[in-house]
């Protein structure tokens, strides 16, 4: 499952240098700014981010390929390609890949 959070709009090119990689996969910071941040998350199969919340932040998921198990202040639902997710602040929110 791969997905773009933030500002699809506005990319640069992408940058090694700015990937990171965790237990649960990986993501790269495609463009940046004071005032948003684009990046792509791939979870690997069978695993999940922490389930977390911003205080001072929105989210704005896009699915680009596979299928994203994504939790909402407790409810789960599938999301396919081509599909947005947005997070408000202070909402409780996971992404995992179900496959």
């Amino acid at each position: 499952m791969d997905m773009r959070l933030g500002r699809s709009n506005q990319m640069s090119s992408n940058d090694p240098s700015k990937t990171e990689i965790r237990p649960w996969g990986s993501f790269t910071i495609l463009d940046e700014s004071e005032d948003y941040k684009v990046k792509t998350i791939e979870v690997l199969p069978g695993k999940r981010l922490s389930y977390q919340r911003h205080f001072r932040r929105t989210e704005h998921w896009y699915v680009v390929r596979g299928t994203a198990k994504v939790t909402l202040n407790g409810v789960e639902t599938l999301v396919g390609v081509g599909e947005v997710v947005d997070i408000p602040v202070e909402t409780a929110h996971r992404v995992e890949n179900p496959h």
